[in-house]
């Protein structure tokens, strides 16, 4: 399979994330050209501020492999990876991390700085941005889009109750 195949992998699990009120963040670990582990933002329906893609398909990777190396292993995600899942990928010592979408406000695969390529630290891995870009990024944008929509119309809503209230 192509990068890209393996991105519209993760971007299924994104729109898993969606679905749930999540922000549609998708995740999967390759090894061996199989999929070892999948994930999806899960951070509000578990109140788990670590409950992102990245950390749920490591830890479902590490579960199938029997161990904490994920040596040999490619990480797919549709947003450039946070501080803590680059930090993850380096202690997995994942071998090469493929994301979609920059982060300009948390990336830090390349946009911020690039934890996972740092030879300081006692592991690095390839990274490659920009798999399927613009889907990953249409697909935040129009969750994003849709959530400031509801809340407008929420909004609306409470000011025309308080004015009814009022009119009574």
């Amino acid at each position: 399979m192509e990068k890209e195949d393996w991105m519209r992998e993760a971007l299924l699990e994104a729109e898993k994330a969606g679905a749930i009120g999540e922000v549609p963040i998708g995740a999967i670990v390759v090894q061996a050209g199989k999929i070892i582990g999948r994930g999806h933002n899960l951070r509000e329906a578990t109140q788990d501020a670590t409950a992102h893609a990245e950390m749920i398909a490591i830890r479902e990777a590490c579960e199938a492999t029997g161990s904490w190396r994920l040596e040999n292993a490619q990480l797919y995600v549709t947003l450039e990876p946070c501080p803590m899942c680059s930090g993850a990928m380096i202690l997995s010592r994942v071998t090469e991390v493929y994301f979609g979408a920059s982060d300009p406000k948390g990336g830090t695969a390349g946009t911020l700085m690039n934890l996972l390529t740092d030879d300081r630290f006692n592991h690095v891995a390839a990274v490659e941005g920009g798999i399927l870009a613009a889907e990953c990024g249409q697909i935040l944008s129009n969750f994003f889009r849709e959530l400031r929509e509801r809340k407008k119309a929420a909004r609306k809503k409470n000011t025309s109750n308080s004015l009814e209230n009022k009119v009574e």
